[in-house]
């Protein structure tokens, strides 16, 4: 369930390098790396089932949309398989929906035209109910992989009353991923009961030491 995440500014390349190889030994389902890394991830995770990701238009989603998908098809050529894209949060609030969808639209065309996947981040501190939804039934509609909750650098992350409104707004075939504020095996627990299948984390090793200790394994 994990994304382990090495998204920090002031991780240095020596810190991506034990990133990647701590989350290949436990077995993440991906490591997201800054964008100029996904190589190194890519090299580093070879031959193993954790997937190199990494973001784009991040962290506020004002890139112009040629930018997203260049971003994209760049981190591809890099070796990622997974993209988690900002939406534009401006262009939400002031509800140009055709904009967001179109913006959406282009990096999932992208990255499923070469078997990737990808994550779309609402950034939902800043965001309404009303634009949630919303963005739940675009992403639906574009056929993203995931909705998820934040970038894990706004003021809140992942809340309980967001995961829920995001697996009951999205359709059957789009997951949901917490991101910022899952740090604990109980936690964990309880937002895997809502549905959510990744978990975006920078306490990976710990959540799983916790989970071990209290399952006895």
């Amino acid at each position: 369930m994990f994304d382990h995440s090495l998204l920090q500014p002031n991780l240095t390349d020596a810190d991506l390098e034990r990133g990647c190889l701590l989350a290949r030994e436990l077995g993440a389902a991906s490591v997201c790396i800054k964008p100029y890394a996904v190589r190194l991830a890519a090299k580093l995770l070879a031959g193993s089932t954790v997937q190199a990701s990494t973001v784009i238009g991040f962290p506020h989603g004002g890139h112009l949309t040629a930018v997203k998908v260049f971003e994209a098809e760049r981190a591809m050529d890099d070796g990622a398989t997974e993209l988690d894209m900002v939406v534009n949060v401006g262009k939400v609030l002031s509800g140009e929906w055709n904009f967001v969808a179109d913006d959406i639209a282009a990096v999932v065309r992208a990255a499923h035209a070469r078997v990737a996947k990808v994550k779309v981040i609402f950034e939902n501190a800043y965001l309404k109910d009303e634009h949630k939804r919303e963005l739940c039934r675009i992403c639906g509609d574009v056929r993203a992989d995931w909705v998820k909750t934040s970038t894990g650098y706004a003021e809140t992350g992942a809340t309980i009353e967001d995961l829920k409104l995001m697996r009951e707004h999205s359709p059957a075939w789009v997951q949901v991923k917490a991101a910022g504020g899952v740090r604990t095996f109980e936690k964990l627990m309880e937002v895997r009961a809502i549905g959510v299948t990744r978990v975006g984390a920078t306490a990976t090793k710990a959540i799983l030491d916790d989970a071990k200790a209290k399952l006895g394994a």
